[in-house]
């Protein structure tokens, strides 16, 4: 399904063709792609340690936040062009039309009767682990070193929320689907709570 921001018009679409063939193999929980997954946890688990550790084993604090924007960077550009496709069928990314009009696509594999043998179980409970409570962990580092004061430690902590949020989001565009989908989904769930609440209160009554 490909979708684009600019007038949230959705389009069904057959996505990397080059792995339709794989529609015919059997659905397994085994990990299929073992060095995606690896580097999908690496680069954003390492730039966790190096700042929970670097300053135990460095005292420049040049060289740590220097590593740990460049492990942030490859963690970015791995989870936005490779690690998405490969374990569970999906893909963000810009681009500029003739217009000079940026748009903003998100993309997921075409659903088929077969579509559910693509995806390994255990290699996307991989994806969204990580891709989840890395940002959450960057957001409690934003708000630690805020409140210690560690001011110049600061930038690095944003840059990692902004970079690990970017992805959070663009994937949750693509698996969820377009904004207006997002707000109908919201508001169906606030109905079903509120007439869930009414009838409870009629029955007591």
């Amino acid at each position: 399904m490909l979708q684009q921001d600019s007038n949230d018009d959705i389009e069904d679409v057959s996505l990397f063709d080059a792995e339709e063939e794989t529609t015919s193999r059997p659905k397994k929980s085994k990990i299929r792609h073992p060095v995606a997954s690896f580097f999908h946890l690496f680069f954003r688990v390492s730039a966790i340690i190096v700042y929970l550790l670097c300053e135990l084993f460095s005292s420049s604090f040049i060289a740590c936040m220097v590593t740990i924007i460049l492990l942030l960077s490859c963690d970015f550009w791995a989870v936005k062009n490779v690690t998405g496709r490969l374990m569970v069928g999906l893909r963000w990314w810009n681009h500029i039309d003739e217009d000079g009009k940026s748009h903003w696509v998100f993309e997921s594999r075409k659903a088929s009767p077969q579509d559910s043998k693509t995806v390994s179980e255990a290699e996307s409970r991989i994806f969204w682990l990580g891709l989840i409570a890395c940002p959450v962990l960057w957001v409690i580092f934003a708000f630690s070193a805020l409140f210690s004061f560690r001011v110049k430690w600061l930038a690095v902590v944003i840059m990692g929320v902004v970079l690990q949020g970017a992805n959070l989001y663009g994937y949750i565009r693509c698996k969820v689907g377009s904004r207006k989908n997002l707000t109908s989904m919201a508001t169906s769930y606030l109905g079903k709570q509120f007439l869930r609440q009414t009838t409870g209160d009629d029955q007591t009554s």
